[in-house]
């Protein structure tokens, strides 16, 4: 797949690490700080670039992005406890599944400075959460729905992983969007971040429920599965597709009309603004640190009217 293969290139380039490297003893000379992704996407291709760029306004910290060996709760907190060992003294985390990584995360908070993005674990003691809000972005997939589908429909929607509180959050906040309309979400199928299954949810749903109208991709890559298996079908372009960020693919569509829209996040000034905010809590100044514990990064809807503004707008970032 190519998004295999464009991580590997990222990794070659320094960018990003495979979960089996542990920082160097080099690097222990320098407080490290880590942002840890949910799994292997090209999704975390800008905030690599944001963790990029605040490494060159922080020369004192050597800042890293590393993701799991799998997108599973035990993959992700083995490279955590990794981290921790080798003397990593923050770490902002995505959360595969927060309902079961309390006690791995609160320990995990008694020994470096924990902070969540993307997929927040607020019933842990991670120190602050930089990131989408989630139910805001849900609410913004509902109303390219129902721009897209005034006399209602039925809604599949496609998700990596179901237990994940950015996917729950999503999803809850696509039903209130839905409120009172003629549109309905009638199930979400998870994948587990596996490529070849996203694929196929996607086209066993178009042979069992020709009565779905719409197809919601709720993670980065999903979108671009669902344009994949609706290619091969045939029905690209017939069926309503309302996506989630900006993967180039999901965009393209965008542009030529076979995808209703797709709201996009930021994960460039997460990691960013993440990793400052984690050099300044460990330099001792928490007046960065929001009241409630949420910096909450502003999410979009792009649609065929700014789409080019907004592929401008992220090479730009990327330079």
């Amino acid at each position: 797949m190519t998004f295999t293969r464009s991580l590997a290139a990222f990794a070659a380039a320094g960018m990003l690490l495979g979960s089996s490297a542990l920082i160097s003893a080099h690097a222990q000379s320098k407080p490290t700080i880590v942002f840890v992704t949910n799994g292997a996407s090209d999704f975390w291709k800008a905030a690599a670039a944001g963790v990029k760029k605040a490494q060159a306004e922080l020369p004192d910290y050597k800042l890293e992005l590393q993701y799991p060996d799998q997108a599973t709760v035990a993959s992700q907190n083995q490279l955590m406890d990794n981290l921790v060992s080798a003397g990593a003294k923050g770490i902002i985390v995505s959360a595969v599944d927060p309902k079961n990584s309390t006690a791995e995360f609160d320990k995990l908070a008694g020994e470096t400075a924990l902070f969540t993005t993307d997929s927040d674990a607020p019933q842990t003691k991670r120190i602050a959460y930089v990131g989408s809000s989630n139910i805001l972005a849900g609410e913004q997939a509902a109303d390219i729905a129902k721009k897209a589908m005034p006399k209602g429909g039925k809604c599949m929607g496609f998700v990596g992983l179901l237990g994940a509180d950015n996917a729950r959050e999503r999803i809850q906040g696509f039903k209130q969007g839905l409120a009172g309309t003629g549109i309905t979400l009638v199930d979400v199928r998870g994948d587990d971040m596996d490529m070849t299954r996203a694929k196929s949810n996607v086209s066993d749903i178009l042979v069992a429920n020709p009565a779905i109208t719409c197809l919601v991709g709720f993670y980065s890559y999903n979108t671009p599965q669902i344009y994949a298996a609706l290619k091969e079908g045939g029905e690209l372009g017939k069926i309503t597709v309302v996506g989630f960020d900006g993967d180039p693919v999901t965009l393209g569509g965008v542009k030529e009309g076979t995808i209703a829209g797709t709201v996009v996040q930021q994960p460039f000034v997460w990691a960013y603004e993440g990793m400052k905010m984690i050099a300044s809590y460990l330099k001792g100044d928490k007046s960065a640190i929001p009241a409630n514990g949420l910096d909450i990064i502003q999410t979009k809807i792009v649609s065929a009217d700014n789409v080019d503004a907004y592929v401008a707008e992220q090479k730009a970032l990327a330079q």
